[in-house]
């Protein structure tokens, strides 16, 4: 079942030396996440709002919950795009009833969480290896860029639409570009990206939206077509319910599906490094919890999606921030913005938002990873580049659906090639590796001892049996009499390995040769025993004590791979 552990007081970490610390971070994180939130709001096909709204309510039920003391939960691109791409072919993005289904999508996502925390789920997110992750949110973010392009150049595309048709819009409608809106826009990009590396401390998208709304006002520029964020209703998020048929609470699983598994497996991955980093603990099945209740409450209070932000944490880690204060921060400072300040971001030109966007999903596309996985294994680079192009040209949902069929592929990959592994004697007891001895070599006069570094299963079970009749193959005719299998590693049997192990032991028996265990697990052999695949063998705690029981000098088993 969950973590029935009780929950660590709400923000842990804090202490009267660091409350400054944390509350002038809590400035620095406004400032970064309000033009963002809009941005990601856009991307997704919402209004504004909906990304302001996910920064107060379930901002604050997440910081009190979650065990990471400095993972900051918000929508972010990836979920932003996904949500645009899943509910886009349901209904007319920036409609009631899109934004009705964005809320009942959040709040499947939000049942979801707390059932991995319930039942202890949240491993599951490891079958998105990082090719998978790589692949999958590059995808999502190169058809993101294009949208955000096409707003820097002020031209207009069906943001909603397909890869391949929103590349044929940006291209046919370079002709109509607007000059004001791609000046904005280089300048915009310009500022983040040098600003950035002169004064990383500063808060560059704030101070973009502010120069550029000013700009804006100023010149006028609106009049010569470019656009702006328009009005943005004053006021707190109101409670609520999303009402739809039951037929599209049931449309929206496979897409809440992807957004829990992606948020899970990089949330619960940011929150254990910077624990680790931090030398703090983290409880991952109370995150996942945390990540439940603040989707519910997203939905419940008109926003979307929420996950973790790993370029936020990134910001608030660099700030000092050791603790969640910076996000109560952020939800109040929401607050009085959505009370008092909403005439300040109508004026807000969208080549800017464009901008800010654009140069925030750069890094997810994933370039760099790329490279490095071409280098590293070519198998896996093969995976991430097949996630990606389904990702980007057939769609997120037929991506994800990929992306695990693509990890299972892998995993019985790797796992029908297990080490196996024919173990060598040697005379000196505190010698336990040496180079490779000739093909064919026994452990004894006699005797072979080989291991299995793997449970026994469906994907490798006729692979260890044929390696060891290799093994007594090559070791010649008549020259080997007793086989022993150093069961250590062997964690677990599937009834297709136990049935493969059975034909074994008929081999076995046919050339006259005993087979033996060593070193077995007393778990693993109630499971022989079930399978019947233990009788009366002898079974020897190690392998020392094995080929001394048959008549050979104990001496030190050595690795010698055998293929």
């Amino acid at each position: 079942m969950g973590d029935r552990r009780p929950l660590q007081r709400p923000l842990a970490g804090l202490t009267s030396g660091n409350v400054t610390r944390e509350l002038l971070a809590g400035v620095t994180l406004l400032a970064i996440a309000v033009p963002l939130n809009i941005g990601y709001a856009q991307i997704a096909g919402l209004p504004a709002t909906a990304g302001l709204y996910a920064l107060i309510l379930p901002t604050i039920v997440y910081a009190l919950t979650v065990s990471s003391r400095q993972l900051v939960a918000s929508p972010d691109a990836a979920a932003a795009a996904l949500v645009a791409s899943s509910i886009g072919g349901l209904a007319v993005a920036g409609s009631a009833d899109y934004a009705t289904l964005a809320l009942a999508q959040a709040i499947i996502v939000g049942v979801m969480f707390l059932a991995l925390s319930f039942f202890r789920l949240g491993f599951l997110a490891n079958f998105l290896s990082k090719p998978i992750l790589i692949g999958f949110v590059g995808g999502l973010a190169l058809d993101i860029m294009v949208s955000q392009i096409a707003k820097m150049l002020g031209v207009k595309i069906d943001s909603g639409g397909e890869f391949v048709d929103k590349v044929g819009g940006l291209v046919s409608g370079i002709g109509t570009a607007n000059g004001w809106s791609v000046l904005i826009a280089a300048a915009a990009v310009a500022v983040l990206i040098g600003g950035r590396r002169l004064l990383p401390v500063v808060p560059w998208a704030l101070v973009v939206l502010i120069v550029a709304t000013v700009v804006v006002v100023v010149s006028k520029a609106q009049d010569a077509g470019v656009s702006v964020l328009g009005e943005v209703p004053a006021g707190p998020p109101r409670l609520s319910w999303p009402v739809i048929d039951w037929s599209m609470w049931m449309a929206l699983v496979p897409s809440a599906i992807a957004l829990t598994m992606i948020t899970t497996a990089e949330g619960l991955l940011v929150s254990r490094s910077y624990g680790e980093k931090r030398q703090y603990p983290t409880r991952p099945n109370r995150d996942l919890f945390a990540f439940g209740v603040s989707n519910i409450m997203a939905g419940a209070s008109a926003s979307f999606t929420v996950g973790s932000s790993t370029s936020r944490t990134a910001a608030m880690d660099q700030a000092g921030s050791r603790t969640q204060l910076p996000s109560l921060v952020l939800a109040v400072g929401t607050l009085l913005l959505l009370l008092f300040g909403t005439a300040l971001l109508a004026d807000i030109p969208s080549p800017a938002i464009g901008a800010i966007v654009a140069v925030a999903i750069i890094p997810l596309l994933g370039i760099r990873d790329f490279i490095e996985l071409w280098r590293k294994d070519r198998f896996e680079f093969a995976i991430g580049v097949v996630c990606f192009l389904v990702t980007l040209f057939i769609g997120s949902i037929a991506g994800i659906v990929v992306a695990f069929v693509l990890a299972l592929i892998n995993l019985a990959k790797r796992a029908a090639n297990p080490a196996i592994d024919v173990l060598e004697a040697t005379g000196d007891p505190s010698e336990s590796l040496l180079v490779d001895a000739p093909q064919g070599t026994t452990t004894a006069p006699g005797i072979i001892v080989i291991r299995l570094a793997a449970p026994l299963f469906f994907a490798n079970g006729d692979v260890f049996a044929q390696a060891v009749k290799r093994a007594v193959q090559n070791a010649g005719e008549g020259r080997v009499e007793h086989l022993v299998i150093d069961m250590e590693a062997v964690t677990d049997v599937d009834v297709t390995g136990a049935e493969s192990f059975a034909a074994l032991q008929q081999w076995l028996a046919q050339n006259k040769i005993s087979l033996g265990f060593s070193r077995v697990r007393p778990q693993t052999m109630s499971r022989l025993r079930q399978l019947g695949l233990f009788a009366d063998e002898p079974v020897y705690s190690t392998n020392r004590e094995a080929l001394a029981a048959l008549g050979t000098p104990a001496a030190a088993p050595a690795d010698k791979e055998t293929r």
